[in-house]
């Protein structure tokens, strides 16, 4: 008789639901090219909206923090996105691709590291000393963000700031009858890389295993020599860093900027994330997906439902799995 232990089989109905979504609007829509081009923007948006929750993801799944003020790092990130683009308009305004890269990704790396320092910040001083009582976590952190705010309309002020693409990126590209915006192609791939990066690091590295220990048996992994609270502000800062980079993406999405930038993301981010599983990481990118592809599809057939559509989606989903789509197993 064999002793082997039966391996648990994965979920995959939550990721079939994407490719169900977009074939069950396909005869809704009619035309094969306007479904092509809302497939692509709808899976683009997903993407943006993705490594933008993915930080809130990362720091809710591994540490139980509830930041309602996460808008603020998204904020911060398009903000200085937006100046570090517009200090380099020679290159952003160039017909070459290199070189609006050359000016786009180190706007995205000042994003990242601006969103953060302010992380760290926010953590040493809102957030830790309330760990472990999420009632103040809500009150203290939406106080932040509020300061956040009022600090980014001193510095940039409250007017809308707008933001252009840079020259390679504009228009669209012809895949046949269809058109896609090169923009929403950049940020698609993107968003796969995010999505391999946390995957690979929480899973298939010594610093993901210490991080998930560490949530598991504190005591434990501080006994063998492992700085536990040091892995924690880890977590914490980079999870800031991935919405300080989805501000940037944002920004250039929508083509400018307000102080509200992240205030007005938060309601999205946490429907994705009670979709996808409070602090799951797959959940939240098949959840980003699957509002993506909503909000462009109800967007084309509907506009009026489109504004309600993603918290219909959330309703269903949570009828179906009331935990979401690929529920964390501590929660």
């Amino acid at each position: 008789m064999s002793t082997t232990l039966p391996r648990s089989s994965f979920d995959w109905l939550p990721i079939a639901l994407v490719p169900l979504l977009a074939l069950a609007a396909w005869p809704l829509i009619g035309s094969s090219s306007s479904w092509l081009t809302l497939t692509v923007a709808g899976l683009a948006m997903g993407m943006i909206v993705f490594i933008v929750a993915s930080g809130l993801t990362l720091v809710f799944g591994l540490m139980d923090v509830l930041n309602f003020g996460h808008g603020v790092f998204i904020a911060f990130g398009a903000f200085i996105a937006t100046s570090v683009l517009g200090g380099l308009a020679d290159w952003t305004g160039a017909d070459s691709l290199w070189l609006n890269l050359a000016a786009l990704f180190p706007a995205m790396l000042a994003a990242m590291a601006l969103a953060a320092a302010v992380g760290w910040a926010f953590e040493r001083v809102l957030v830790r000393p309330v760990y472990g009582q999420h009632l103040k976590q809500i009150l203290i952190t939406m106080g932040g963000m509020i300061i956040g705010e009022e600090l980014i309309k001193a510095i940039w002020g409250p007017a809308l700031i707008p933001l252009s693409l840079p020259q390679a990126l504009r228009g669209v590209l012809a895949l046949g009858d269809a058109s896609v915006e090169k923009f929403r192609l950049l940020a698609t791939g993107l968003g796969a890389i995010v999505l391999a990066a946390m995957l690979y690091t929480l899973n298939r590295t010594k610093l993901g295993l210490l991080v998930r220990a560490g949530v598991q048996d504190r005591e434990m992994v501080e006994a063998l020599g492992y700085p536990v609270r040091t892995l924690f502000v880890g977590v914490f800062v980079a999870g800031s860093a991935l919405a300080g980079l989805g501000g940037s993406l944002w920004a250039l999405y929508q083509q400018g900027v307000v102080p509200q930038i992240g205030a007005q993301l938060n309601v999205l981010i946490f429907i994705v994330i009670i979709i996808g599983g409070l602090g799951s990481t797959l959940g939240c990118f098949v959840g980003a997906l699957l509002v993506g592809l909503l909000a462009n599809y109800t967007g084309f057939l509907w506009p009026k439902v489109a504004l309600f559509s993603n918290i219909g989606l959330m309703v269903a989903v949570l009828l179906w799995r009331p935990r979401g789509l690929y529920p964390v197993s501590s929660r």
